[in-house]
C-alpha cells in the first residue's frame, strides 16, 4: 500500500498549470508552504517592444519557456529557464512558412501547439505542433479562421482551437466563429460551429447573449475566445467574449452540450461602485443607477473543489470596431431618456457619466431611440461560476480597482473604458492553498486570490508587471526547475517576459 500510495503521488504531482493551456485541478503539492505576499521579480527579458510578446508556455521536460513574439517578424521564441534568475533565448522558430500571426501556444508531453491565422484574416487557421527538444514540425492541421488560442486536454489526449471568424473591416466577409478539436493519436479534425443553438436565440438574449452588428448572422457572429478543460478531460467550456456567454463542450462527440449567458452587472450596487471619468482630476467610485457593465470574459479556468466544477472568467469585455460598423459610444453624445434619466445635463457633464464608453447596441429598451439603460464593456472584475448550474457564485466587485488605487497603480485614462482591464487568469496550487492569479492589462499587475473555498476567494497581494500583460503562466514547485513555484508574465506592450518567485516559510 506505502508503495502504491508513492507512485500515485509521483503521478499527480507532474501536472503543470498555466493561463493558455491546461487549466485543470492542482495537483497535490509535496511541498513546503511558500509565502503568497512575497513573490518577486527574479529575471526580465525583453523580446522585442509592441507585439514581441504575449502568450507564453512552459515544457517541463526541456526547462524551455514558448513565448509568442509577433514583433519584427511573427515567431516563437525558445527562452531556458534552468536557472530562472539567468534566463536567455536559444531559439526562435519562424512562423513564416504557415501563415500570419501566432496567436497562442500550448504545450503537453513534449509536443508544442501554436495557433496561427491565415495571411488573410479570415481565412483557415492553421495549428501547427512541433517537437518541443529539436523543435521540429510534427504535424500542420487546418483549423477554422482565426485561431486565437489553443490548449491541450489534461490527458494530452485532444489539442482544442477557439476559431474567433472574427469579420472583414467592412464586413463583406465574416467567417464562422468555431471550436476545432484535434485528436493528438492521428492528427485528425473535427470543426464544428453553433448552428444549432440558432432557435434558442430569443431565450438566449433574454438573459444577456448578444447578437449584434451588420447582418445579425447567429452563426458567424459568435465569437469563441478561450479554452479550459475540465480534469477528466471530457468536458471544454469556451468563453464567447463578444457574445457575453459561456458554451460547454462534449469534447470526445465533439458536440456543443449548450451556451450559458452571463447576464448583467449592476453598477448601482455600493460594492460595485465604479469610477467612470478620466477627465475629473481624481480617482473616485461611485454606485451608478441604471448603468451596468457586460461581463464578456476574456480568460477562463476550470477548478473543481469537492466534485463541483468552478469556472474563474476574467471579465475584460470587448468592443467591435470596423469601418463598416462600431458600437462604442461616450455617454455625452447620446439621447438619455427624461425619465429613466431626469438630470441627463448634468449626467452628461465630463466629469460626471459623460465619458463613459458603452454600447450603442442595448439600452434603449423601448424602441424610441433614446437610452433607457447604459451598458459599459467588462466587469472591471474576476467571478466564479458553477459549471453545473450557470450560476454566479462570486464577482469581485470593484476589490481590483480599489486595490490598484491603494498601491497607486490605477490608470485613471481608463475610468473611461474597462479600468484595471482583468484579462487573465490561472489557477494553482501552492503548498497547502489553492491560489487564483488576475492579470490586470492596464493596471500593469496581478493579483493573487487565496481560492481554498471557491465560494469565498480571499484576496492576498498585487504585483506590478510590465507594460500590459496578455499572457500569465503559473508553475508548481514540483515542475519548476528549482523546486519552487514560478509566476511568468508576458507583456505585449513593451515585449517582457518576466519571472517571479516567492519564498518559503
Amino acid at each position: 500500500m506505502q508503495q502504491s500510495r508513492f507512485f500515485y503521488l509521483l503521478i499527480v504531482s507532474i501536472t503543470l498549470f498555466s493561463c493558455r493551456k491546461d487549466d485543470i485541478a492542482p495537483p497535490l503539492e509535496n511541498t513546503q508552504n511558500e509565502d503568497l505576499s512575497a513573490y518577486t521579480e527574479v529575471a526580465s527579458i525583453n523580446l522585442g517592444g509592441l507585439g514581441a510578446a504575449e502568450i507564453t508556455a512552459f515544457d517541463p521536460i526541456t526547462d524551455r519557456l514558448f513565448a509568442v513574439n509577433n514583433g519584427s517578424e511573427n515567431k516563437i521564441d525558445v527562452i531556458d529557464i534552468a536557472n530562472p534568475s539567468a534566463i536567455s533565448v536559444i531559439k526562435s522558430i519562424s512562423m513564416a512558412p504557415y501563415g500570419g500571426y501566432v496567436n497562442s501556444v500550448a504545450v503537453s508531453n513534449g509536443k508544442l501547439a501554436a495557433a496561427i491565422e491565415s495571411t488573410n484574416k479570415q481565412g483557415a487557421g492553421k495549428i501547427v505542433v512541433f517537437n518541443t527538444s529539436n523543435y521540429v514540425e510534427l504535424k500542420s492541421i487546418n483549423v477554422g479562421a482565426l485561431p486565437d488560442m489553443v490548449t491541450f486536454s489534461p490527458d494530452g489526449k485532444y489539442i482544442l482551437s477557439a476559431n474567433e471568424g472574427e469579420p472583414s473591416a467592412d464586413y463583406l466577409n465574416d467567417p464562422e466563429g468555431s471550436i476545432s478539436i484535434i485528436k493528438v493519436a492521428d492528427y485528425s479534425v473535427t470543426t464544428i460551429n453553433f448552428a444549432a443553438f440558432e432557435s434558442q436565440l430569443s431565450t438566449l438574449a433574454a438573459k444577456g447573449f448578444r447578437i449584434f452588428g451588420p447582418g445579425k448572422n447567429f452563426v458567424k457572429d459568435i465569437e469563441p475566445e478561450y479554452i479550459t478543460v475540465s480534469d477528466d478531460s471530457k468536458t471544454a467550456y469556451v468563453t464567447l467574449q463578444e457574445n457575453n456567454a459561456i458554451a460547454e463542450i462534449d469534447i470526445a462527440t465533439a458536440t456543443i452540450k449548450k451556451i450559458t449567458p452571463l447576464g448583467f452587472k449592476d453598477y448601482s450596487i455600493s460594492s460595485n461602485a465604479i469610477d467612470v471619468s478620466d477627465k475629473d482630476n481624481k480617482i473616485e467610485f461611485n454606485p451608478l443607477s441604471k448603468v451596468y457593465g457586460i461581463y464578456m470574459p476574456d480568460a477562463i479556468a476550470y477548478f473543481n473543489y469537492n466534485g463541483i466544477p468552478y469556472l474563474f472568467t476574467a471579465n475584460e469585455g470587448d468592443s467591435r470596431e470596423y469601418t463598416a460598423f462600431t458600437e462604442m459610444k461616450r455617454v455625452n453624445s447620446i439621447t438619455l431618456d427624461a425619465t429613466a434619466f431626469p438630470t441627463a445635463t448634468a449626467l452628461k457633464a465630463d466629469a460626471s457619466l459623460g465619458r463613459l464608453n458603452i454600447t450603442n447596441t442595448l439600452g434603449d429598451t423601448d424602441g424610441d431611440g433614446d437610452f433607457d439603460a447604459l451598458y459599459s464593456l467588462g466587469a472591471r472584475s474576476f467571478s466564479v461560476w458553477n459549471a453545473n448550474t450557470g450560476a454566479q457564485i462570486f464577482d469581485s466587485k470593484n476589490e481590483l480597482d480599489v486595490k490598484a488605487k491603494e498601491l497607486a497603480i490605477y490608470d485613471d485614462a481608463r475610468s473611461d473604458d474597462k479600468a484595471v482591464e482583468p484579462e487573465s487568469v490561472c489557477i494553482g496550487r501552492v503548498g497547502n492553498k489553492n491560489i487564483a492569479i488576475i492579470g490586470m492589462e492596464r493596471a500593469d499587475a496581478f493579483a493573487i486570490y487565496d481560492i481554498t473555498n471557491p465560494n469565498s476567494p480571499v484576496f492576498i497581494k498585487m504585483y506590478k508587471t510590465g507594460d500590459a500583460p496578455e499572457g500569465l503562466l503559473f508553475i508548481p514547485a514540483s515542475k519548476s526547475p528549482i523546486n519552487q513555484s514560478l509566476i511568468v508574465t508576458s507583456c505585449e506592450n513593451d515585449g517582457t517576459v518576466k519571472i517571479y518567485k516567492t519564498t518559503k516559510l
